[in-house]
């Protein structure tokens, strides 16, 4: 049996979050769920496969966190998708060198092919 895939999520939305991590955790991945962005730093140790972050929390900016992710060697190739209420998300994600993103509100299903793409790549 292949090993779960492991995801870090971030979102500031505790209820975006909890339902978010359920809903992957029962697809069978991973789920290392966080409130604040720069905690994605810490855990160098066990990297992802991919990354899922919010583009607007408190304390953190998903776009930011994408091109540190980018830019770093250790992270540099793991997928990261942007999500965002944002109307420039397109943009935002593109200039921040996300593999993908998604517009909030968003169907899980949505969520859950853009994983598995960014996986397979």
């Amino acid at each position: 049996m292949n090993k779960a895939k492991r995801i870090t999520l971030a979102d500031d939305d505790s209820g975006i979050l909890d339902a978010v991590s359920m809903m992957l955790e029962m697809e069978g991945y991973q789920v290392n769920a966080t409130l604040n962005g720069n905690t994605i730093f810490t855990l160098e140790n066990d990297l992802p496969d991919i990354y899922v972050l919010d583009i607007w929390m408190s304390g953190s900016d998903g776009r930011e966190l994408c091109k540190r992710l980018k830019s770093e060697e250790l992270t540099k190739d793991i997928p990261v998708i942007l999500i965002s209420a944002s109307n420039d998300l397109k943009r935002s994600a593109e200039f921040a060198g996300a593999d993908d993103f998604l517009a909030k509100p968003f169907e899980i299903d949505i969520l859950l092919s853009k994983i598995e793409k960014a996986l397979h790549n």
